[in-house]
């Protein structure tokens, strides 16, 4: 195979594989069946012009035998009057005439089988135009249907796909969630040990455990003056006894 007839091929089949994927069935076989309409429409012209020729020479021959009758009742009044040679001549014109209308009869026959012929065929084909119809509108009720089917696995497809998506981005969602809860409370553990400094307070470990030391020396302080008082009034309460005594 030479290199031209192998480019050519490879042409037609991506042509032909392009053709495949932008053309829709239904309207090819719509131009199809309008196509065949067209066809019986000729066909159909096509007799009615048979017809009409038929009918034509049908009336040419009826006006050549009317003249046939005429020129034999002219040759009988020829010799009624005892004319001969006109009789003759009519009668020779009448023999011109019959050998036409011959030709004419031959013509017709014709004619008419080829309109009959004719008119088998367009029946045929009308007959196949019908059949084709009916199939086109089964072909195309299929493809139909076919065609909703395949939409919706190709949308279930995608559905699937997107739940898939989506139940992934909630696992990641979750398990982000999770880390960050996890990072918050290892953070308040290494808070409250002491070992990371709350940025968030206004002291820092140190000044708090200076707090703690100097609210405790108060309250010591203040336990100490309660003592003292409390002493102090016992002691007082005893020597006024003694006095009295």
């Amino acid at each position: 195979m030479s290199l031209l007839n192998r480019m050519t091929m490879i042409f037609k089949a991506k042509t032909n594989k392009v053709l495949n994927k932008v053309e829709d069935p239904r309207e090819t076989l719509d131009l199809s069946y309008e196509e065949q309409l067209d066809n019986l429409t000729k066909m159909r012209r096509a007799l009615a012009d048979v017809a009409t020729a038929r009918k034509r020479l049908e009336i040419q021959a009826e006006q050549l035998k009317g003249q046939a009758d005429k020129l034999a009742e002219q040759a009988k009044a020829a010799l009624a009057q005892g004319n001969e040679a006109l009789a003759r001549e009519a009668l020779t014109r009448r023999e011109a005439l019959a050998q036409q209308l011959t030709d004419l009869e031959a013509q017709h026959t014709q004619v008419a089988d080829q309109e009959e012929t004719l008119g088998a065929a367009t029946q045929r084909l009308q007959t196949q135009i019908e059949a084709f119809r009916t199939r086109k509108e089964t072909i195309k009720a299929t493809y139909t249907a076919a065609e909703a089917q395949s939409s919706i696995a190709e949308s279930v497809a995608g559905i699937s796909g997107s739940m898939a998506d989506a139940g992934a981005s909630l696992q990641r969602a979750q398990d982000k969630v999770a880390e960050m809860q996890a990072r918050s409370g290892a953070l308040d553990e290494l808070l409250a040990s002491g070992a990371l400094t709350d940025l968030t307070s206004n002291h820092d470990d140190i000044q708090i455990q200076l707090d703690k030391a100097s609210a405790t020396s108060s309250v010591d302080a203040q336990l100490a003056a309660m003592k003292q008082e409390l002493g102090s009034g016992s002691s007082g309460a005893i020597g006024a006894g003694e006095e009295g005594k």
